[in-house]
Order: structure tokens, then C-alpha cells, then sequence
């Protein structure tokens, strides 16, 4: 037995355990590759999700991003009841302002004196098209025609078929609607014996 304690080199391995290690070592490199591979797979896969998310948000936006621009057109016909009431049928234009094709599927608008309904025709629009809806209009002779505008609601379906509400301003002060209504109205006897004054 020798006097000097033995010395255990740190640096060296046994041919034995070498093996193994290189082994390990190998077994190692490949899970980080694969994690750095599912990693890089992620990023992609999380990039196109969001891109095809915000694609679709998009969309969805334009979609509901529906304007149109409405003023009266013509009359057909139209009749007094003798009590300052007046019925006329006619048409509305409508245009498509907004980046989609729309179905109007309803319309109808109140204001002092007037009241207006479609008649049931539902036109599409494409964008920047034009159409028109049959319309009749009660009107008062004494009181319709002032200086606020036909405020026009209109129930519009898009290609997804969301339905929209939009409302547009009418004037009707100067329309055609006015014009023709004086016509009749001037004939009108209210309670107090005189004629519409328009």
C-alpha cells in the first residue's frame, strides 16, 4: 500500500462512461431541436391564426360598414279623405354607398305631419348601385312639408345576412312628394273652412 492518497482526475472519463454520456448528449441535442422546431412551428402557426383573426375582423367591419343615400322619386296615385289627410304612392330611390352589396329589406319614416312604409318590395343593391322601393306617404295638408327632414329607417340585410338598422335625413320640402300633394291638398276644407295653405 502506497503512503499517497489517490487522485481522481476530474477531467478524464472512463472509457466506459464515455459511451454513455455521448449518448446523453446526443439524446439532449435532439430535444432541444425539437423544441426549438415546435417553437418555430408555434410562431408560425400563431402568426397566420392572427393574420386570418384580424383578416376576419376586417371583414366583418366592411360588412357592417352599410350606407345608403335615399330621396323621394315619383308618385303614381294618390287621394284625400276630406279631413286634411293625404295618401300617395310612389317610389323611393335608394343608392348603395356603402363597400357591399345590401337587400333593404323594410323602410319606413315618421315625421311632423308625414308618415312612410314601403309596400313590400325588398331591391339588392350592389355598391354604388341604385334601386327603387315602392312607397306610400300619409300626409297632413296643415302640417307637412316643414323645414325638418324625413327621418328614414331602413332594415338592410348584407351577403351574411346581418341585418342592419341606418337611418337617412330625407328632405321633403321641395320633393316631388311636395309638389303633387299641394295639388291635392289645395282642394282639402279643414274643420275651419279653409283650404291647405302650402
Amino acid at each position: 500500500m502506497s503512503a499517497e492518497p489517490e487522485v481522481i482526475d476530474l477531467d478524464g472519463r472512463p472509457p466506459a462512461e464515455s459511451a454513455g454520456a455521448a449518448a446523453r448528449s446526443a439524446i439532449r441535442r435532439k430535444t432541444v431541436l425539437r423544441l426549438v422546431a415546435a417553437f418555430v412551428a408555434g410562431v408560425v402557426l400563431g402568426g397566420v391564426g392572427v393574420s386570418q383573426l384580424r383578416d376576419s375582423r376586417e371583414q366583418r367591419e366592411r360588412l357592417a360598414a352599410v350606407s345608403l343615400v335615399a330621396f323621394p322619386d315619383s308618385v303614381r296615385d294618390g287621394t284625400a279623405n276630406g279631413n286634411g289627410v293625404l295618401k300617395l304612392n310612389g317610389q323611393l330611390t335608394v343608392i348603395n354607398a356603402g363597400p357591399v352589396p345590401v337587400t333593404i329589406r323594410a323602410a319606413s319614416g315618421h315625421g311632423t305631419g308625414v308618415q312612410v312604409r314601403d309596400t313590400g318590395r325588398s331591391p339588392v343593391l350592389r355598391p354604388g348601385g341604385t334601386g327603387s322601393i315602392d312607397i306610400e306617404v300619409h300626409l297632413d295638408c296643415a302640417t307637412a312639408f316643414g323645414d325638418e327632414p324625413l327621418s328614414m329607417r331602413f332594415s338592410v340585410e348584407t351577403d351574411d345576412e346581418m341585418i342592419t338598422e341606418v337611418s337617412y335625413p330625407i328632405a321633403t320640402r321641395g320633393s316631388i312628394w311636395h309638389s303633387h300633394s299641394r295639388l291635392w291638398c289645395a282642394d282639402t276644407r279643414f274643420p275651419d273652412g279653409d283650404g291647405a295653405e302650402n
